[in-house]
């Protein structure tokens, strides 16, 4: 129904009818797991309303030079990134608010010139769409800023928001959106999609996105591969299967890697302790079944509720990280707390 977007037809379908119905809710909430579409649905869904798709897709924030924007960003003072807020707008009615700085967070002055700006007439028809791309990344402060346009939004704005969960919201915010959950595709849907776009190694892509057409495509494998080796060494010396002296060159390799967010390790980890617990339990089939000799030797020497306190505490340093954490300390006190 959407040109170009995967999976989900029936977010795509209810979408349709209510443009058809004119009877579009003026705010929207997409959630779901990263890379599953939301961000692309919501381009696609301004293209539909304003037209000129080509101007639109120029704000996918996967575009080389859009990520080079964001990254160059991360250097400068917060002082200066608040004076100019970041804002892509390719398409003069469609604007794309973004996490923003070394945190990559929604701040108060996005969140303030979002307000300012969505009172703004259309420059062509009708309306205006404003994409708040990952609003779950903004804190309570900006959160509440936000509100204050959603409560009472202009009758010429559309504003779609994208979370990876609801319910890392404010209610107050989840309540004046219409929430659409996006899931993961089927296999056959990935297969169709990695064919599509000639993907290498799609086999592994498959395994490793998980039902995320967006993950398959921005995955680096090879730099996966080495945070994954990171974080199961982590784990064989957390679970005492290995001594600690095999960590502390696996630390130090991380440190040096400061380009290499926290982030990225703790989804390795995720990942790990995921497959581990489907091993255990019988739980279905793993993402990283080309190591699954290895950890099936560790899922036999770790319980089930040493798996459920690792989580607990890879969660509670996911929290940190947007505080910019160090990595190595944060890694070295999990350990120490499994071990």
């Amino acid at each position: 129904m959407f040109d170009n977007f995967w999976g989900n037809p029936h977010v795509a379908q209810a979408l349709e009818q209510m443009i058809a119905q004119q009877r579009l809710a003026q705010t929207l909430l997409f959630s779901g797991p990263e890379g599953i579409g939301k961000a692309t649905l919501a381009r696609r869904l301004g293209a539909r309303l304003l037209g000129h798709a080509e101007w639109i897709e120029k704000d996918d924030l996967s575009l080389p030079d859009n990520l080079e924007t964001v990254a160059a960003r991360e250097k400068w003072p917060s002082e200066k990134r608040n004076e100019d807020p970041l804002l892509f707008a390719s398409h003069p009615d469609f604007v794309t608010f973004a996490p923003d700085g070394p945190l990559r967070q929604i701040s108060i002055p996005q969140t303030r010139l979002l307000k300012e700006r969505a009172q703004f007439l259309p420059h062509r028809g009708s309306r205006r769409v404003f994409l708040i791309d990952g609003v779950d990344r903004a804190n309570e402060q900006a959160a509440n800023s936000l509100l204050k346009t959603l409560e009472e939004p202009p009758d010429h704005l559309v504003v779609i928001m994208t979370a990876a969960n609801a319910y890392d919201l404010l209610p107050t915010i989840r309540s004046r959106a219409v929430p659409f959950q996006l899931a993961p595709l089927s296999a056959g849907e990935m297969q169709e999609f990695v064919r599509a776009r000639g993907l290498d190694r799609p086999e592994r892509r498959m395994a490793l996105a998980a039902g995320s057409p967006g993950a398959a495509i921005s995955l680096d494998i090879d730099a996966h591969d080495k945070r994954r080796a990171a974080m199961l060494a982590l784990l064989k010396v957390a679970a005492g299967a290995a001594p600690f002296g095999t960590w502390a060159p696996v630390a130090e390799a991380i440190g040096r890697t400061k380009s290499e967010k926290l982030e990225l390790h703790l989804k390795a980890l995720y990942e790990l302790l995921r497959d581990l617990l489907a091993l255990q339990q019988g739980g279905g089939e793993i993402r990283n079944m080309d190591i699954r000799p290895e950890l099936e030797t560790l899922a036999g020497k770790v319980e089930f509720a040493w798996i459920r306190k690792a989580v607990a505490k890879v969660d509670e340093i996911a929290g940190l990280a947007r505080r910019n954490i160090q990595k190595t300390i944060a890694l070295d006190a999990l350990i120490a707390e499994l071990r």
